[in-house]
């Protein structure tokens, strides 16, 4: 079902390492996940891991895990799947699981630049954020900034419903900048570690 989408993200993280899809699912799948993300009553405050405690300083969204409790959740996690396996047979990189949770950004909410896993550290290599939210403009904020390591400005992403980003984990710095409205998306990494369930 998926197969060409599957396809232009894999090309794309060869050639380039990241990619930005519009319109990348199916939109009435789209409008499904952002009802449970508004519905959801599991969100809690977000933080940055530091090696002695978790900093709330440099990020202000609150997260929600998701898992296939839902139908639309179950149908994200299929396409999540399909990726995975996908990567797996034509880049041979080893993914074992897939975790993932709803972001909700209110008003004034943000997330410094920060990469999603480190050099060697072996856990998080691939990903993924998918975007929810209806008639986003420029003056609403919230876009994602991709950097490359240089900290040179790669792309600024308008996070609109049905937008999906892949990258390489270790080599994007990325920021999220404030929110001027409430802002929805699924944020998710392939990780090559032991799955924690």
């Amino acid at each position: 079902m998926y197969e060409k989408l599957y396809e232009q993200i894999t090309d794309a993280l060869v050639t380039d390492g990241y990619i930005v899809i519009d319109n990348a699912l199916n939109a009435l799948l789209c409008t499904e996940l952002l009802q449970l993300a508004k519905c959801s009553n599991k969100y809690k405050n977000a933080g940055v891991s530091t090696a002695s405690a978790i900093d709330k300083s440099r990020r202000r969204d609150k997260i929600s895990w998701i898992d296939a409790d839902a139908e639309a959740t179950k149908k994200y996690l299929a396409f999540t799947t399909g990726l995975q396996n996908y990567l797996n047979r034509h880049l041979y990189l080893g993914l074992r699981y897939y975790e993932a949770h709803f972001a909700c950004y209110e008003v004034g909410d943000f997330y410094e630049k920060h990469l999603d896993a480190f050099k060697n550290s072996k856990n998080r290599v691939v990903t993924t954020v998918y975007y929810l939210n209806d008639s986003w403009g420029d003056a609403d904020g919230g876009k994602l900034v991709i950097y490359d390591k240089e900290g040179k400005e790669l792309q600024k992403v308008t996070p609109n419903a049905n937008t999906l980003v892949v990258f390489m984990s270790e080599n994007f710095p990325h920021e999220v900048l404030p929110a001027k409205k409430t802002r929805y998306s699924i944020a998710g990494w392939f990780r090559v570690d032991k799955d924690k369930k």
